[in-house]
């Protein structure tokens, strides 16, 4: 195992065991047995090596979720990734911490990726005609209760007590981002869950008759009708 692999993986198990969230160099460099140059040289600086160490603790997790053959039902898929989501907040308390709470300067590469993963679920609710906002709203909307949701409960236990809080929250938001099934709403809710549902299509499976100039004007009226105040 070369030396950036070492470090990573004694970062990894040090916030394992860490109660906040934190490590020092010294420690990962006994652990790994480097010098402290190696990890300023490998990652820049303490930031560095905490951002590069979320993303190795996500790693497993986040490859789960590019490999996951979708189901017939984005919604239940919709509700499945939440769940899955803050299991894995509970079960790596330190991680999770430091991906989602402020105070890293340097921003892991997992927050982007689980947020580009969860657009690509809310993009096939929207294609099945569920979605009744954006999906770059929804995605907002969802990604922002998931992780405040399981930070309360990492952080303050003792408060978030109520086992089915993330539930509870999950069909709230769930709820202020689709439409009823089988819904068929008229009037401004109608045409934004209708624009929503083309400018997915677009996206995802673009007409093959149409031309990239004409895709792209579709697009921009389907997103001025969606953002429509």
């Amino acid at each position: 195992m070369d030396a950036e692999s070492r470090i990573l993986e004694a970062t990894a198990a040090l916030l394992a065991d860490s109660s906040n969230a934190d490590v020092s160099t010294r420690a990962v460099c006994e652990v790994a047995g480097v010098q402290q140059p190696v990890i300023y040289r490998l990652f820049g600086d303490k930031d560095g090596l905490l951002a590069a160490a979320v993303d190795y603790g996500f790693e497993r997790y986040l490859a789960s979720k590019r490999t996951a053959v979708p189901s017939k039902d984005p919604i239940a898929d919709l509700r499945a990734g939440w769940d899955a989501h803050t299991a894995f907040a509970l079960t790596n308390q330190s991680l999770y911490r430091l991906m989602y709470a402020p105070g890293l300067k340097a921003v892991p590469e997992a927050v982007g990726e689980a947020h580009a993963l969860l657009g690509q679920v809310l993009d096939r609710c929207a294609a099945a005609g569920r979605l009744a906002i954006s999906t770059g709203i929804a995605a907002q909307m969802v990604m922002s209760a998931n992780s405040g949701v399981a930070l309360a409960l990492i952080t303050r236990p003792s408060i978030y007590n109520d086992p089915d809080i993330s539930v509870r929250v999950r069909e709230a938001t769930l709820a202020a981002i689709l439409t009823s099934d089988g819904d068929t709403p008229r009037g401004a809710p109608g045409v934004i869950s209708a624009a929503t549902t083309i400018a997915s299509i677009i996206r995802t499976d673009p007409p093959a008759t149409m031309t990239p100039a004409e895709l792209g004007l579709l697009a921009e009226w389907m997103t001025r009708l969606v953002d429509v105040p």
